[in-house]
């Protein structure tokens, strides 16, 4: 470690203590004892509640364009209550019950959110890009007692033929936050074990699946969460001597994603911490004007949004240096655009960070940061307190340190199943609740490095090609902007390797680009067909390539506003 700091493991053994705040304890869940934080709150319904501690602060500030809405915690919690008591007195929303939220970010969808869990009931996050087919697909799966929408998602649906009550946010959402003024939530009695959540899976390999997260899935990982940043807090004083900022977190990613609505409006609301919302497609300047404007201290980012931002030609001509702790995961961020990220936030170094984990995982199953990051951006770190993480062969079999296989987890952080299918449930959820991500990767002192997603893996002549790894290499060259590579049928290896790459318009050969690979990695990792293109890889609204599309040169069935 650096002169002045203190390392990560030296920090932890402290927080996790006995009779710390972030001690941990053995406790049955959903069947199997796993640890757990001890001083988690119990429900989401309890973490709104002691919200009120943060009354007069900015919870919630959206950008829209001219126009700006900005709600205090108190303002928020009093359009909660007033939100739920409608839905329960005009909907009979209660315990159980779906509440279906198609729609971009926007305060409403937040309001919404909350009332929701406030009465017991399950929120569904809907994908804002899907098409008419996909929520059709969705709604047929959760059938919800009610569903919200916003004017452009409500053009896609026939709300007419629809077996549900059709709410339009913009127009019902202020009726009816101002409909029970002073009413209280109800005390129902929620269960830790009781669903909260359903957010679907992204679909890009297939029909999305209802992930179902419990009230006790979601505290844990808000315990995580507030866990990693007292480390990083006391493992660099440094932070001690920057100007003493509100907490303000800037916030790009989608409300039906874990990193939108887990990690930042929830986790947000249960640390008193203001959010900053930039409304409608992402757009790298005004994302800079809200920063300094607004002076922002955390930024949790995909690697998409975080290359759009600092290669624009004015991102030195905005003050972002109230910026404290920045972050991202959802797919590999390259070492390039990591120390292109540290050379503008200098301040922000040792609590820089990167992590793994899946909608499946509730968030968060490994983070990599500051010291730890910056040795080995390889890696994506070290299993967060209250996961275990182990490799497996074909069959199940635990492998031994740094043999390579499929990514199994394990804890509270797991979902409890998927919606309404207990077939693909149980293809996920193994013995002892183990949970088979997919996801093909290693564990070498300690630390996970994933490879790729076992969809994506490429047998070529008896070896086994990950893509993502070639991915990286390619966007470590300077005229590459974005690289995808994929895996095409072969006569005489059975898959043959192609690398789509997106360049920066500069003269650019395929015998270079080879070249380039060559020099890092095995000959048969080479691609040998190549495609270069000057538009954008076809991604989902998390940021993920649609594979899929390229693939069958297919149009993606994801529609982006």
């Amino acid at each position: 470690m650096t002169s002045g700091t203190t390392s990560l493991a030296t920090v932890e053994e402290r927080l996790l203590a006995p009779g710390a705040t972030f001690e941990l304890a053995e406790e049955e869940v959903l069947g199997e004892r796993v640890r757990v934080f001890k001083n988690r709150p119990r429900t989401l319904r309890d973490v709104l509640l002691r919200a009120r501690e943060f009354a007069d602060r900015d919870y919630l500030v959206f950008q829209e364009g001219d126009r700006e809405h900005r709600l205090t915690f108190a303002e928020h919690e009093a359009q909660v209550r007033s939100v739920a008591k409608a839905f329960r007195e005009r909907f009979n929303v209660g315990p159980g019950d779906r509440v279906a939220v198609l729609a971009a970010n926007r305060p409403e969808w937040i309001v919404s959110f909350w009332a929701t869990v406030g009465l017991g009931a399950i929120c569904v996050g809907m994908n804002a890009w899907w098409t008419a087919e996909e929520i059709r697909h969705a709604l047929e799966n959760c059938q919800p007692k009610l569903l919200l929408t916003d004017r452009i998602r409500a053009s896609r649906i026939d709300a007419s033929r629809l077996p549900m009550p059709v709410l339009v946010l913009e127009d019902a959402l202020p009726r009816l936050r101002k409909e029970h003024p002073g009413s209280e939530l109800p005390t129902d009695p929620i269960h830790e074990s009781d669903p909260a959540i359903i957010l679907y899976t992204s679909g890009t390999t297939g029909r999305a699946k209802g992930v179902v997260h419990t009230h006790s899935n979601v505290t844990n990982m808000i315990m995580v969460s507030f866990w990693h940043g007292a480390r990083l807090i006391m493992a660099d004083p440094g932070q001690a001597r920057l100007p003493e900022l509100p907490n303000t977190v800037l916030v790009t990613s989608p409300l039906f994603h874990v990193s939108g609505l887990h990690c930042a409006a929830v986790t947000a609301l249960a640390a008193g911490v203001k959010t900053v919302w930039p409304m409608g497609r992402f757009d790298p300047e005004a994302t800079l004007s809200l920063i300094e404007r607004e002076r922002v201290t955390g930024w949790g980012y995909t690697s998409t949004v975080l290359r759009r931002l600092l290669r624009h030609p004015r991102v030195e001509d905005y003050d972002t240096s109230s910026l404290r702790s920045v972050g991202g995961g959802g797919s590999p961020i390259p070492k390039t655009l990591l120390d292109r990220a540290r050379r503008l936030w200098p301040q922000c170094e040792l609590t820089m960070g990167v992590g793994y984990g899946l909608t499946e995982g509730t968030a968060f199953a490994t983070l990599q940061a500051g010291e730890e990051l910056r040795a080995d951006a390889s890696s994506v770190g070290r299993p967060v307190p209250v996961v275990d993480v182990e490799i497996r062969d074909a069959e199940g079999q635990a492998l031994p340190e740094g043999a390579g296989g499929e990514i199994y987890l394990r804890g509270p952080l797991v979902m409890k199943e998927y919606w309404n299918d207990a077939e693909a449930t149980r293809e996920v959820i193994k013995k002892g609740r183990w949970l088979k991500t997919g996801d093909i990767g290693s564990i070498r002192g300690g630390r996970l490095y994933v490879e790729s997603r076992r969809t994506d893996l490429i047998l070529r002549g008896g070896e086994n090609v990950y893509p993502a790894e070639i991915e990286l290499r390619l966007e470590l060259h300077p005229a590459v902007l974005e690289a995808a590579v994929i895996g095409i049928r072969s006569d005489e290896y059975g898959e043959e390797v192609k690398a789509i790459v997106v360049t920066d318009g500069r003269a650019l050969t395929t015998t270079e680009l080879e070249q380039w690979v060559a020099e890092t990695l095995a000959y048969y990792k080479v691609p040998r067909v190549w495609e270069l293109r000057a538009e954008p890889l076809p991604r989902n609204a998390t940021g993920k390539v649609l594979k899929e599309v390229l693939r069958e040169a297919q149009p993606s069935r994801f529609i982006e506003e």
